[in-house]
Formats: structure tokens, C-alpha cells, sequence
């Protein structure tokens, strides 16, 4: 079995305790389309697309269990550190560069590291054009633009 699969079944073990059924599916639909979005992303870039798809699995698990966005992106790295080292699916850079990209996912007003890029762009695609009726955040307008231009789509208005 891939390691996404496998990472994917402790996910799905996750969200399936949300008693509440439209917050489990939002969280579902959240999760797969980020993770679909940074596998585009990353093979665009040339990086490591299993590792983007891992770490977007991941992203938000620590809301979705908590039920709190406080603080989520790093007490969401800190959970992912305890899946992933717990799972032993990944070497220690590939735990750091996963944890790395989800304790910066929030700041998108920020440049970070590659892999960290991937999964801030994939956050605001999914976030953008999951639902084109609503507007687009201020702090995600300018990411979401850079996007539009890498992939020759349109901005939305």
C-alpha cells in the first residue's frame, strides 16, 4: 500500500468521529481537494508530490478533531509530527519538510520554503474556487492572482 494510502486511512479514521455529518463532508471535501491541488502544484514545480499530498491530508486534521482553528496550522504540525513518526511512513526530513509546510500554511502573506508555497497555494485554490459565489479573502487575493497567471486561468472577479 502507498504511503498516501495509508496516511489517508488514519485521516479518514479521524474525520469519520465528527458526529456532525455537513462538518465531516466539508472536512472530506477540504482535505481530498487541497491534497488533489498540491499534487497538481507540486508536479508543476518539479517537487515531490506524494510528500505534497501528505501534507495536505493533514493540514487542517487538527481543527477538524479539535473543532478549534486557534492556533491550527502549528498545533496541526505538532499532530502531524505524532501521526507521521508514529506511522513511520517518512524519513525525518520528509516528517520536517511536511510539519514545516503545515505550521506555515496560514501565513499567506509570507514566501517560505517550496513545499511550503505548494501547500499555501493549494490551501487558497481549493479555498477560491471550491465555491466561485463567494468572495475571495483579501490575504489570499494576491496568491490566488500569482496562480491564475501560473496556470493561464482567469482571475475570478
Amino acid at each position: 500500500m502507498s504511503r498516501l494510502k495509508e496516511l489517508r486511512k488514519i485521516v479518514n479514521a479521524e474525520l469519520d468521529k465528527m458526529e456532525d455529518a455537513d462538518k465531516r463532508t466539508s472536512a472530506i471535501a477540504h482535505l481530498y481537494g487541497v491534497s488533489l491541488a498540491a499534487t497538481m502544484i507540486a508536479k508543476k514545480r518539479g517537487l515531490d508530490t506524494e510528500l505534497a499530498s501528505m501534507a495536505a491530508m493533514l493540514h487542517d486534521l487538527h481543527a477538524y478533531k479539535t473543532g478549534s482553528y486557534d492556533d491550527h496550522a502549528h498545533k496541526g504540525a505538532e499532530l502531524a509530527r505524532e501521526i507521521l513518526t508514529e506511522l513511520g511512513l517518512t524519513t525525518d526530513a520528509e516528517t520536517d519538510m511536511i510539519c514545516s509546510a503545515i505550521y506555515h500554511h496560514d501565513d499567506k502573506l509570507v514566501t517560505d520554503s517550496p513545499m511550503d508555497e505548494v501547500l499555501k497555494d493549494a490551501d487558497v485554490i481549493h479555498h477560491c474556487m471550491n465555491d466561485l459565489s463567494k468572495s475571495i479573502k483579501e490575504k489570499e487575493q494576491a496568491r490566488f492572482d500569482k496562480l491564475c497567471a501560473e496556470f493561464g486561468l482567469e482571475s475570478k472577479e
